[in-house]
């Protein structure tokens, strides 16, 4: 049987620092966009989550994030306030809210995407092709566990 190193404890605590400076590097790179608008992180995974899945509801945006309605509501009301977002009325049911992205919220968040991306375009480039497709594997497992 194949020894598998990388499931020991020891190993399994490097990847999950791994994930996490990754996770704090690659969301500190937008850092100074956010700041000028008064924004921090939990208006980027905000912003993240509505612009890839426009007319997101709010039911769905706290299962994605697996937080409280109350953590969301100062962070959603700064976006409104700002016309980052829209909130409108569900077109398959009026009784849900829906958002999307204004016109400046679309700026917003491809300005924070360009800042992102250099980094990691620069690893992708640096691996192979079956190292960013197991890359992407593995992280679709942890996220589908």
């Amino acid at each position: 049987m194949k020894d598998l190193l990388y499931l020991r404890e020891k190993s399994l605590k490097e990847i999950i620092e791994l994930i996490f400076q990754a996770y704090i590097d690659s969301y500190s790179d937008p850092h100074e966009v956010l700041k000028k608008n008064s924004f921090g992180r939990a208006h980027h995974r905000l912003l993240c989550i509505i612009e890839r899945n426009p007319s997101i509801t709010i039911a769905e945006i706290l299962r994605k994030l697996k937080i409280t309605k109350q953590s969301l509501s100062r962070v959603l009301q700064d976006l409104i306030k700002k016309k980052i977002i829209l909130q409108k009325k569900g077109l398959k049911d009026g009784r849900q809210k829906e958002l999307i992205l204004t016109e400046e919220g679309v700026k917003l968040s491809t300005e924070i995407f360009s800042k992102q991306k250099k980094r990691i375009l620069n690893a992708l480039k640096k691996s192979t092709t079956e190292e960013v497709s197991n890359f992407k594997k593995i992280m679709e497992r942890i996220i589908n566990e």
